[in-house]
């Protein structure tokens, strides 16, 4: 069954144009690109706590985690709204 849905597949793509199609990998990791973004975002607010002497550390800590906080959520409203298009 996944023989038919990899053949329909293989003339949209040219292993020309990306060669990685030529031995049938042509996708990502989605799922663990999410765990990863909000796995990175828990670490950004973790190290918070440390030995900082002003709040410059803290700041690009809590900026870079909210920036990643904010493309997940993004993403997951992306992801609802995928099947109206």
């Amino acid at each position: 069954m996944a023989g038919k849905a990899v053949e329909k597949r293989r003339p949209e793509v040219d292993p020309r144009d990306e060669p990685s199609a030529a031995w049938g990998w042509h996708g990502s990791f989605p799922k663990a690109t999410r765990i990863a973004g909000w796995v990175s975002a828990i670490i950004l607010l973790v190290m918070i706590k440390g030995n900082h002497e002003n709040n410059t550390e803290n700041v690009w800590l809590v900026g870079l985690a909210l920036f990643l906080v904010l493309l997940l959520v993004l993403d997951i409203r992306k992801r609802r709204t995928a099947w109206r298009k």
